[in-house]
C-alpha cells in the first residue's frame, strides 16, 4: 500500500516536471522570436531570464509561507493554474514592464513546482533518493528536449511561436489538475512525523544545517550551476545561431537535442548513485562538464561544437538532483532547508543571465557566453571541496 502510494506521488511529480522542463525551455526556444517581433535588446531579454529567475527565487519564500496557510494541496494547485495564464498574456507580447510581471509570476510557479517535487521524492525514499531524484530530473530533460524540439519542427512546417506556446499552455492546465488530484496522504504523514521529531531533539537539531559548512558547499555548487543551466534553457539557441556555425534551425534542434542526452545522463547518474558515493559523482560530473565547455567556446568546427554542446549537457545532468540528495541528511526533511538551498541556486540563476546579456549588447553573444567560464571554475573548486567533506566524514 505505502509502494502504492509512493508510485502515485512519484509518477504525478515526474508528470509536472516534464511539464515544468518544456514550459521552461520554450521560453529559450522562442526568444529570438520574440526579441525580433518585439523589437527589444539582448539585455531586455536577458532581464526577461532574470525576472523568470527571481520568481524561482521569491517560491523559495513564498511556498513555505502559504503551505501552512492552504496546505500542500491547494497551494501548488493554485500556484500552478498561473502558467497557462501566463503563457497566454506573453502570446500577446504586452508592454516590457508587463513582459517582466508575467515572468515573474511564471518563474515563481516553476519555483514552488521544484520545491515539492524535490522535498517529496527526497521525503518518500530517504535512502534511495539519489537514484529517484535523477529520474524526477530526468523527467524535465525530457521536457527540455520536447520543447525546443517542437518549435524546431513546427516552425519549419510553417507555424507561428505562438502555436507553439499556446500547445505548452495547454500542457501546463493539465499539470494543475495533476497536482490538484495527486493523493498528499503520505507527504503529510511524513510531515507530521518531522513535526513529532521537532518536539523530541528541539529546533536546533532540524535546523542544524544553517551552521552546517557543508550545506552551504552543496548550495553554493548549485548556485553557480544553475547560472549554467539557466544560460543553457535562455541564451544557446541565440548563442548557437550567432555563432555564424549553424543554421537557426540546426540550432535549436541540437539545444533540444542536448537535453535528450541530459536525460540518458540522469538515467546513469541514477545507476552509478547504487554504486558510487555522491560527492564523488558530483566531482566527475563537474571535471566533464568544464573539459566540454572550454571546447564548445574554443571551437569553429560543427562536428566539435556539436560534441561540446552535448558532452557539455550529459556531464551537467546530474549535478543537480546528485546534490539535493547529497544535502538530504543535512536538511533531514526540512521545508526551510529545501527552500533555502533552492533560494542560494535561485539567485545565480538571476544574476548569470543578466551579466551574459548586458555583455552581450556591447561585445556580442558569442564573447559574452565566456562569462560561464567563472561559474563552470567555481563548480569544479566547490566539488572537490564538497568531495573532501563528505570523505573526511566517513573516515
Amino acid at each position: 500500500m505505502k509502494t502504492d502510494k509512493r508510485n502515485h506521488i512519484f509518477v504525478r511529480c515526474c508528470y509536472g516536471y516534464a511539464v515544468s522542463g518544456m514550459a521552461v525551455l520554450v521560453i529559450g526556444a522562442i526568444l529570438p522570436s520574440i526579441i525580433e517581433e518585439a523589437g527589444i535588446s539582448f539585455l531586455a531579454a536577458g532581464g526577461l531570464l532574470s525576472v523568470m529567475a527571481v520568481g524561482n527565487l521569491s517560491a523559495s519564500f513564498f511556498f513555505p509561507m502559504i503551505v501552512p496557510l492552504m496546505g500542500r494541496k491547494k497551494a501548488i494547485f493554485m500556484i500552478t493554474l498561473f502558467a497557462p495564464v501566463c503563457l497566454l498574456i506573453l502570446s500577446f507580447l504586452p508592454a516590457l514592464p508587463v513582459m517582466y510581471g508575467v515572468m515573474l509570476v511564471y518563474g515563481l510557479v516553476r519555483g514552488c513546482i521544484t520545491i515539492l517535487n524535490n522535498a517529496a521524492v527526497n521525503d518518500i525514499y530517504e535512502d534511495g533518493a539519489a537514484g529517484k531524484l535523477n529520474i524526477l530530473h530526468c523527467s524535465f530533460a525530457i521536457g527540455a528536449f520536447l520543447a525546443p524540439f517542437m518549435t524546431a519542427v513546427l516552425m519549419k512546417l510553417g507555424f507561428g511561436w505562438r502555436v507553439i506556446l499556446y500547445l505548452i499552455l495547454f500542457l501546463t492546465a493539465t499539470s494543475a489538475v495533476s497536482y490538484g488530484t495527486m493523493d498528499y496522504t503520505l507527504l503529510n504523514e511524513k510531515s507530521k512525523n518531522i513535526r513529532a521529531n521537532k518536539k523530541i531533539n528541539g529546533s536546533s537539531g532540524i535546523r542544524g544545517f544553517l551552521k552546517s559548512f557543508p550545506f552551504y558547499c552543496i548550495a553554493f555548487i548549485l548556485f553557480f550551476y544553475l547560472g549554467v543551466e539557466n544560460c543553457i534553457n535562455g541564451w544557446f539557441v541565440t548563442y548557437l545561431q550567432n555563432t555564424g556555425v549553424m543554421s537557426p534551425a540546426y540550432a535549436t534542434t541540437l539545444v533540444s537535442f542536448t537535453w535528450l542526452v541530459i536525460m540518458a545522463g540522469r538515467l546513469l547518474c541514477a545507476a552509478l548513485s547504487k554504486k558510487l558515493e555522491r560527492s564523488t559523482i558530483i566531482l566527475i560530473n563537474a571535471l566533464g562538464s568544464a573539459a566540454c565547455f572550454f571546447l564548445l567556446i574554443t571551437t569553429k568546427s560543427l562536428p566539435l561544437v556539436t560534441a561540446a554542446l552535448l558532452g557539455f549537457g550529459f556531464f551537467l545532468s546530474g549535478i543537480y538532483p546528485t546534490c539535493i540528495a547529497n544535502a538530504g541528511p543535512l536538511i533531514q526533511g526540512s521545508t526551510l532547508g529545501m527552500s533555502l538551498i533552492t533560494a542560494i541556486s535561485a539567485m545565480g540563476g538571476i544574476i548569470t543571465p543578466q551579466l551574459v546579456g548586458g555583455a552581450a549588447d556591447h561585445i556580442g553573444i558569442v564573447a559574452a557566453v565566456s562569462i560561464l567560464i567563472i561559474n563552470v571554475v567555481f563548480v569544479i573548486i566547490l566539488a572537490a571541496i564538497n568531495f573532501r567533506n563528505w570523505h573526511r566524514s566517513l573516515r
